[in-house]
């Protein structure tokens, strides 16, 4: 109408890593996402596609909240010196599950930071590793227990028999080799939409790094588990420490997948300034 004012429906380019996009302006100033996604998400080599939190997210995050509570040592308050430290004992067992607990979690949050997914598929998948997460609480937590009081030797009577332990550790493994798979499952996922999602060489390489990590750490767990099976209650220690060899061939893994993101970046360079 003649006498309205006229509104300001202009368009500005937007410069993402996917390319620049056009948006209305609408007369306020917009927040460019794109060129700073970089620097905030914590990941100088892949864009975060998630920008609000899901409802997957938020259901997921529920539950690890509530798997945290599960490991807590006494939901009571001590009420006697003696309580509170008989409560302490536990505060060893405790860290180190509710560690294990996050590193989990944060490789949750950083997928769906990555991709942003919630198709059919991937609310399957989370719904299998939420459902892991539960079932396996209380043995991570028997299983540290167990290890710290026989570490600082806390233990006042006998919870497990020697010829148990293997079980135990099969348990164990079991459903850390079931959680690497799960994320197999999603990373997979993520790569074979990669079109869509418009990864780029960097971010694909980042993606095989996952599969290959997470592949690592099923041959880990698979190896534990054989030697709880096949070594018996004499050989049951070497299946704990094999768990050790994450972190060499973790390590192994992160540099060769980096190197080869730094020589093709170097490769792309020259080709770009000839």
């Amino acid at each position: 109408m003649s006498g309205c004012a006229t509104r300001d429906r202009s368009f500005i380019m937007v410069s993402e890593p996917g390319g620049d996009r056009r948006r209305p302006s609408g007369g306020e100033r917009v927040v460019v996402r794109g060129g700073l996604a970089r620097r905030q998400g914590g990941e100088e080599d892949f864009r975060w596609r998630g920008e609000d939190v899901s409802r997957i997210e938020g259901f997921s995050d529920a539950v690890f909240a509530f798997a945290v509570t599960l490991l807590v040592v006494s939901l009571e308050v001590p009420k006697t010196f003696d309580e509170l430290l008989a409560t302490m004992q536990g505060f060893f067992a405790f860290a180190i599950c509710f560690y294990l607990l996050f590193i989990v979690w944060y490789e949750h949050y950083k997928f769906f930071r990555r991709y942003g997914l919630s198709d059919f598929l991937i609310l399957c998948l989370n719904a299998a590793l939420l459902f892991l997460v539960l079932m396996y609480v209380y043995p991570l937590k028997f299983l540290f227990t167990l290890l710290i009081d026989e570490l600082f030797g806390f233990a006042q009577n006998e919870t497990i028999e020697p010829s148990q332990v293997p079980q135990l550790l099969v348990i164990y493994g079991a459903g850390f080799v079931a959680v690497q798979i799960v994320f197999v499952l999603m990373y997979l996922r993520a790569y074979s939409l990669r079109a869509v999602l418009e990864l780029d060489a960097r971010e694909l390489s980042v993606t095989r790094e996952e599969i290959q990590s997470s592949l690592l750490n099923i041959s880990v767990g698979l190896v534990s588990v054989a030697i709880a099976l096949l070594g018996g209650a004499e050989h049951v220690a070497w299946a704990g420490y094999a768990y050790l060899l994450l972190f060499p061939v973790q390590a192994i893994n992160g540099r060769v997948m980096g190197s080869r993101r730094r020589r093709d970046t170097q490769t792309k360079t020259g080709a770009d300034g000839d």
